[in-house]
């Protein structure tokens, strides 16, 4: 049995198949709607019922809570129709424009610019034509179907020869995925993997732009880095990236060296505890109310932000309620990690 979802207001429509998704259902047939974890743990896929029924499955309470789900919200992610359904959801053009695709890959190289983080670059297969958008992510497929994710670092300009994605992956001690990377992969190992999924990329605007990373949300926010910097788009940015400490600015001078070598780039870092030895001479604080500090009216602005759930939870709501961001133009992608979803 196949169900119609109608689309308002761009009046787009698809099918769904019994017990489908919303969302997976609409990213099999390429239709652009927001989403981040596909895990009902960020709320990124928060949509509005306007007509028929649907059932939730397992979904985190901040991310959709009782109140909500009662004021006919939805999750997109974990809801399966049980009629034809109705939604308002707001269009992401290009978020369906590439095919998601299953395939091996290879690790070229693994660096450790931290002490807990690797930078993990892996070779894309020959014989299939991978592409995405800068700021999207892939999901790693572990033994008995477990997946984790991780976002594209470097922007699709720049997958080289031959082609290869860069990944920064934290350790996260008892992780089943990072404690592989930090143990026993080494280089010419094989990881499947499958992609790209996400709604987090650049959007067409003649607005300035504010990137917001705290840690390893850097990666994402230096692929958008990238892609604006190639494709001369012309609009001025400002990254403001929060560690706790300096040794977790990992790449520092990367994000230094981009900033001097091209006028249109701000980068702003922020330590949030540094320690004794660091001699820290820069801001210190949270990387959002920096943000705040700077800026004291966001309205004509957009900014992107990536990194922990509590980061961009408190960016959204203050940038919006007290700097005049309009909501639209908070663009995000929460880091949920396996802890996180415990929470």
């Amino acid at each position: 049995m196949t169900l119609r979802i109608t689309l308002q207001p761009s009046g787009l429509g698809f099918s769904v198949q019994r017990d489908e998704t919303l969302l997976a259902a609409a990213i099999r047939q390429g239709v652009g709607l927001p989403y981040g974890c596909k895990d009902g743990a960020c709320g990124s896929c928060k949509s509005r019922l306007l007509d028929g029924r649907v059932i939730h499955g397992a979904h985190q309470s901040k991310a959709l809570n009782a109140a909500e789900e009662e004021a006919g919200l939805v999750l997109t992610c974990c809801a399966t129709p049980l009629t034809d359904c109705a939604l308002e959801a707001r269009s992401v053009p290009g978020a369906g424009e590439f095919q998601v695709l299953k395939m091996p890959t290879r690790v070229l190289s693994i660096s450790r610019p931290a002490p807990d983080v690797a930078l993990l670059r892996l070779q894309l297969p020959a014989n299939q034509r991978f592409q995405y958008h800068a700021g999207q992510y892939i999901e790693f497929i572990l033994r008995d179907g477990v997946r984790r994710s991780y976002s594209m670092a470097n922007a699709p300009t720049r997958v080289g020869q031959p082609p290869a994605i860069e990944l920064h992956i934290r350790h996260m001690p008892g992780g089943l995925f990072t404690d592989q990377v930090f143990t026993t992969l080494r280089d010419k190992d094989i990881l499947r993997v499958e992609g790209p999924f996400g709604s987090f990329f650049l959007r067409q605007s003649a607005k300035p732009i504010i990137l917001l990373a705290s840690g390893t949300g850097l990666a994402p926010v230096k692929a958008l880095v990238e892609q604006l910097r190639d494709t001369n788009d012309p609009r001025p940015a400002s990254l403001y990236w929060g560690c706790r400490s300096r040794r977790d600015l990992y790449l520092h001078d990367w994000a230094a060296e981009t900033a001097a070598d091209w006028p249109q780039l701000r980068y702003i870092p922020v330590l949030s505890e540094p320690r004794e030895g660091d001699a820290w001479r820069g801001r210190i604080g949270l990387v959002h109310q920096a943000v705040m500090a700077d800026w004291p009216d966001l309205s004509g602005h957009q900014v992107y932000a990536c990194g922990t759930p509590v980061m961009v939870d408190a960016a959204q709501r203050d940038l919006i309620t007290q700097r005049g961001l309009q909501a639209d133009d908070f663009i995000a992608d929460a880091f949920t990690s396996e802890v996180d979803k415990l929470r």
